[in-house]
């Protein structure tokens, strides 16, 4: 896929290939403008791929209960129908923009693209989980410690318990209760914050709740799994032992900060991203921000309103770079292939 010509003037190129970076890159040939996604990692699919292929996802509209992997599966045959050039292992390192032509440079600065605008959807940027507080934690990743859970199959037949209170955390549980012998969910509060039908679904499953319990100590137990003592936050002298064979902390992800904040080209930035007006559009004009990236007020980090807002960048791209070609119709009426 990445036979790129350096040399083309771009209409739109997007930087990201998750779901959100994907979706605008399909809308954007369904336009017929000249497109290419350029993406740093050497697969596609952002966050999803890498921290829950197997995971279901249900807020994306018409696919509730869809697998991470399904969905990214889809994502990428939409973008080969019109075959999408799409760039891989490539790292935008700076982002110059002069007579209304924007610059990417590339990798080590050796090379570079072109495009009249460009379209921005990577996501918080590089990130990393939150770690377990114990003083043997690295030691542990070796004997059943994970921070992801990428194929559930393994866990059949095992024990295992999960950290953490969140979406991830009742979500992955709710998945290992129809693989694993038994399932632990250990959190520090007696409520979960994640979606109320996870919950609903959680309290009528077998998973067994561990609450109000965090981790104090993880021990091996002598080759036959580890163990895990709880104690209670408010009163440490409540305390019990668990025996599993594998721990999996779902504390969430932190981020290094996106790597955009260096670029040349001048963007207003805000602790929740990057900053954007009419939802996509950057102080640049040209220059758009969808996604997890994009901070504006009432945000909501969700795959759906990412895939909301690449329409809503392409179109906005479309109308300052070529307004001839007028507003989009409705995707029933354009002329397409069958």
């Amino acid at each position: 896929m990445n036979d790129t010509n350096y040399e083309e003037m771009y209409d739109i190129i997007i930087v990201g290939a998750g779901p959100v970076g994907l979706f605008a890159g399909y809308y954007a040939s369904l336009r017929d403008v000249k497109v290419l996604i350029v993406e740093a990692q050497e697969t596609l699919g952002g966050q999803v791929t890498t921290l829950y292929p197997d995971k279901k996802i249900w807020d994306v509209a018409g696919l509730a209960g869809v697998s991470g992997r399904q969905l990214i599966d889809g994502l990428v045959k939409q973008v080969q129908r019109f075959k999408v050039p799409v760039l891989t292992n490539t790292r935008v390192t700076d982002l110059v923009k002069k007579d209304d032509i924007f610059t990417l440079a590339l990798n080590d600065g050796t090379e570079h693209l072109q495009a009249k605008s460009v379209i921005l959807a990577t996501g918080k940027g590089a990130f990393e989980p939150r770690r377990l507080q114990v003083a043997n934690e690295k030691a542990l990743q070796s004997k059943g410690l994970a921070y992801m859970a990428t194929d559930l199959s393994v866990y059949a037949g095992k024990r295992v318990a999960v950290l953490g209170g969140g979406d991830s955390a009742v979500d992955l549980a709710n998945e290992l209760a129809s693989y694993a012998e038994t399932t632990y969910l250990i959190h520090r509060r007696e409520a979960f914050r994640a979606m109320e039908q996870s919950v609903k679904e959680l309290e009528a499953s077998s998973v067994i709740k561990e609450t109000p319990y965090k981790v104090q100590a993880v021990d091996e137990n002598a080759g036959k799994g580890l163990t895990v003592k709880l104690v209670d936050p408010k009163n440490e002298a409540l305390s019990k032992d668990l025996v599993v064979d594998e721990l999996i902390v779902q504390y969430g992800f932190k981020t290094a900060g996106q790597a955009e904040r260096h670029w040349t080209i001048a963007l207003d930035w805000d602790k929740a991203g990057l900053q954007v007006k009419d939802q996509v559009k950057t102080k640049q004009a040209g220059l758009f921000a969808i996604g997890d990236l994009s901070s504006y007020a009432d945000h909501v980090d969700l795959i759906a309103t990412g895939f909301g807002q690449a329409p809503a960048a392409v179109n906005a791209a479309i109308a300052l770079i070529a307004p001839e070609k007028g507003g989009p119709g409705h995707s029933s009426s354009l002329p397409i292939d069958d």
